[in-house]
C-alpha cells in the first residue's frame, strides 16, 4: 500500500465588502470561525480558517472587504486584505451574485490582474440571485481578468460548496500538515472572545452604532470549575454612542452578553461567565494598542 501524500496550502478569500466571504469559508470550514454579519465591513482583520478535503489542509485566510478606504482603521483593514493574499497559493475571488458589478467589484478585479497566483471567481449568492445574469456577470468579470476556474456557490445553503472545496484541495502542493487535524482556526481565545462579543454588537446595533466600537478582552482565565471567566471592554468614542450599547436601564448590553456568553458557551463547550464594560475612550482609532489587540498593522 502507498502512504497517502499529505498537501496543505494558502488560499486568500479576497472580496468587496458583504459579499459573502466569511459565510463562504465557515461553510468550507464545516463550522462557525468567522463572524457573520448583514453589515458590511464586519470582518476588520486577518483570520484563518482550516478545513480538510481528504488528505489536503486549507489554510483559509478571511480578509477584511477591499474598498475605498478613508479613515486609518479603513486603511488598515484594507492592507490587511492585500497582506493576506501575499504568497497565497490560490486567490479566491469572491463576488455577490446578486449586488450586480459595481466599480468597487471590477477595480479589485483589475488589481488581480496583476498578481501571478492561481485565481478563482467565486459567484456566490447565486440562490437570491438574478441566474439569467450570472454567466453575464462570469463573463465580464474574466473578460478583465482570466480566471483559472468560475463556481457558482451560495455560501448560506451549500450549494456548490463541496465542488469548491474539491477544487481548492487539488491546487494545494505538496507538504506537511501546519495545524492539528482538529483546529479549525488560527485565532487566539482572547480573539475569538472578542470576536463573538462584537458579532452581538452588529447584529443589535448595526443601524444605530455603525463602526465607532471596538471589544478587548482584558482577563480570559478557567476558573477551578473548568468554567471560563472573561472580561471585556466594549470602546466607544462618545457618550452618547455608550448609551446606546448599555440601552435603558442596561438592558440592551445585558442582552448583547447573554447572547455572547450562550455562543462562546456553545464553542468552548463549558459554562461561560462574562463580564462587559463598556467605556469611552475618544479617538481609540488612533491607539496603537487597540490595533495589536485586533490584530491590525499600524498604517500611517
Amino acid at each position: 500500500m502507498t502512504t497517502p501524500i499529505p498537501h496543505c496550502g494558502l488560499v486568500a478569500v479576497v472580496g468587496a465588502p458583504n459579499a459573502g466571504k466569511s459565510t463562504l469559508v465557515n461553510a468550507l470550514v464545516g463550522q462557525k470561525i468567522a463572524i457573520v454579519s448583514p453589515k458590511a465591513q464586519t470582518t476588520r482583520t486577518r483570520l484563518m480558517g482550516l478545513a480538510i478535503e481528504g488528505e489536503t489542509q486549507l489554510l483559509l485566510v478571511d480578509t477584511p472587504g477591499i474598498f475605498d478606504p478613508k479613515r486609518r482603521l479603513d486603511r488598515a483593514m484594507v492592507s490587511a486584505a492585500w497582506e493576506g493574499a501575499e504568497g497565497a497559493d490560490a486567490i479566491a475571488f469572491v463576488v455577490d451574485a446578486k449586488g450586480g458589478l459595481p466599480e468597487k467589484v471590477t477595480a479589485i478585479a483589475e488589481r488581480l490582474a496583476h498578481r501571478k497566483e492561481p485565481k478563482l471567481l467565486i459567484l456566490n449568492k447565486v440562490d437570491i440571485a438574478d441566474k439569467p445574469r450570472l454567466l453575464s456577470h462570469a463573463q465580464r468579470l474574466n473578460d478583465l481578468l482570466a480566471f483559472d476556474e468560475i463556481f457558482f456557490v451560495s455560501a448560506t445553503t451549500g450549494d456548490g460548496i463541496a465542488e469548491l472545496k474539491a477544487a481548492l484541495a487539488n491546487r494545494m502542493p505538496e507538504g506537511p500538515w501546519h495545524f492539528p487535524a482538529d483546529q479549525v482556526s488560527d485565532a487566539t481565545d482572547r480573539m475569538l472572545a472578542a470576536e463573538v462579543t462584537r458579532e452581538q454588537l452588529y447584529l443589535q446595533l448595526h443601524a444605530e452604532l455603525p463602526y465607532a466600537s471596538a471589544v478587548e478582552t482584558e482577563k480570559y482565565d478557567e476558573r477551578d470549575d473548568g468554567s471560563l471567566e472573561i472580561h471585556q471592554q466594549v470602546l466607544v468614542e462618545r457618550d452618547t454612542q455608550r448609551a446606546i450599547v448599555l440601552g435603558k436601564g442596561g438592558q440592551r448590553i445585558k442582552e448583547i452578553g447573554a447572547r455572547a456568553r450562550a455562543e462562546l458557551a456553545r464553542i468552548t463547550g463549558v459554562p461561560v461567565h462574562l463580564y462587559l464594560h463598556v467605556k469611552v475612550r475618544p479617538n481609540w482609532e488612533d491607539d496603537r494598542d487597540i490595533y495589536r489587540e485586533i490584530g491590525l498593522d499600524w498604517v500611517e
